[in-house]
């Protein structure tokens, strides 16, 4: 029997923790930085409306401000996000002890063997969490579910914010394949450089690539990128 995996990923974490103190800035474009008072700060997270407006994560304050020059900036409060990062996983505890957490924001959680005490259904449990986490914190989160880790982090990333994406045996092939390469869990810019000598600028086209020659190119990395890609992860 397949596993059912969930990644969940907390939606502008930095920035959604913030705005939970200033409501009157959701609708407002905002990010949250290292140094509001540097031109030269990173931007380390930014709102829906600032995504909007082209404003992305670790360029410049110089940068996001050329792209967006009313953009509001918060300083960040680190120690308030592991406070809310413990607040998500405890809200994931109830309903598994199986939690693998992927950095401050995000986790995978292997409900296979509590899913039935949840009414069955995967993508019903995946919504039920997304709005305790809405309900208890105010925070959004995207579900990607499927049956490895690597295809959850896929879905979660296929549609945010605030979603629950479903890749499956039936349909990974038309959801996953189309994707940019780079998509994948893994592939940084080195391999995504040697990959694109050969072709290979999606999830499809690296399945389909010989796995020998994936190994000859890129060592043990080759074969294990070939694995995901044809979802055997």
């Amino acid at each position: 029997m397949d596993r059912v995996i969930y990644h969940c990923d907390c939606n502008s974490f930095y920035c959604s923790v913030e705005l939970l103190s200033h409501p009157e800035l959701r609708a407002v474009p905002t990010a949250v930085c290292g140094d509001p008072k540097s031109r030269h700060g990173i931007i380390l997270a930014k709102n829906e409306p600032a995504k909007r407006l082209g404003v992305r994560t670790a360029e410049t304050i110089w940068q996001a401000r050329q792209k967006c020059p009313d953009l509001t900036l918060l300083p960040a409060h680190h120690g308030l996000y592991r406070e809310f990062s413990k607040k998500v996983n405890a809200i994931y505890d109830r309903f598994t002890d199986l939690i693998e957490p992927f950095g401050i924001d995000e986790s995978w959680l292997d409900v296979t063997g509590s899913l039935h005490l949840f009414g069955g259904d995967p993508r019903a449990l995946a919504d039920r969490i997304r709005s305790t986490v809405r309900e208890e914190l105010g925070l959004t989160i995207s579900v990607g579910v499927s049956f490895n880790k690597v295809f959850a982090k896929l879905g979660s990333d296929y549609k945010k914010p605030d979603a629950t994406t479903v890749i499956s045996r039936e349909n990974y092939q038309r959801m996953v394949w189309p994707l940019p390469v780079t998509d994948l869990l893994f592939v940084g810019r080195a391999a995504a450089r040697v990959l694109g000598q050969y072709g290979i600028s999606t999830i499809g086209e690296l399945a389909a690539f010989d796995r020998k020659a994936l190994v000859e190119l890129l060592g043990k990395q080759g074969g294990q990128l070939w694995e995901y890609a044809n979802g055997l992860e």
